[in-house]
């Protein structure tokens, strides 16, 4: 009976050195052990849901995040190793008509430039400086003729042709 004991507590510590042992190559990015098949597991979906998922480099940057606006609009945010954004891509919120748009920002995460459909889903660039307008080109609203205008330094608006 003694013998019974002994090695069941044996036995017991030997089971504990294991699970140590793995608890310690898990944490070190050891490899998992195989996951033991259950009866109940539920078949995968291929559906991954959430609110926000962030993309992380080596470092433990975060480098992108595709998430939804606070106005409802989802987005696509890319960011530099300094973490500021510099590329949006991304819808407009409801109440916005939901038109797509890109948005390429300086290093200041300013927009720098913006491709956007707007009016009744017309394509428009329009080219910033320092978060000023200094040049527009797109489709007019109400005509889809071409139009080009060019903002000077001091705010001036030229029209190079087509009406805004």
């Amino acid at each position: 009976m003694r013998n019974g004991y002994l090695g069941a507590v044996l036995a017991g510590f030997l089971a504990g050195l294991a699970g140590a042992y793995a608890a310690s190559r898990l944490e070190r990015g050891g490899p998992a052990p195989a996951p033991l098949p259950s009866a109940t597991a539920a078949t995968p979906s291929g559906v991954v849901a959430a609110r926000r998922i962030e993309l992380v480099d080596s470092g433990g940057r975060t480098r992108a995040i595709l998430a939804m606006s606070p106005d409802g609009g989802p987005g696509l945010f890319f960011y530099d190793t300094a973490g500021r954004n510099r590329l949006v891509l991304g819808l407009y919120a409801p109440a916005e008509s939901e038109f797509p748009f890109v948005v390429l920002n300086d290093t200041q995460q300013r927009a720098a430039g913006i491709f956007r459909l707007y009016g009744k889903e017309d394509p428009v660039v329009v080219l910033k400086s320092q978060g000023r307008d200094r040049s527009i080109y797109g489709l007019n609203a109400g005509s889809t003729e071409p139009f080009l205008v060019n903002y000077s330094g001091d705010g001036k608006k030229t029209t190079v042709f087509g009406s805004d």
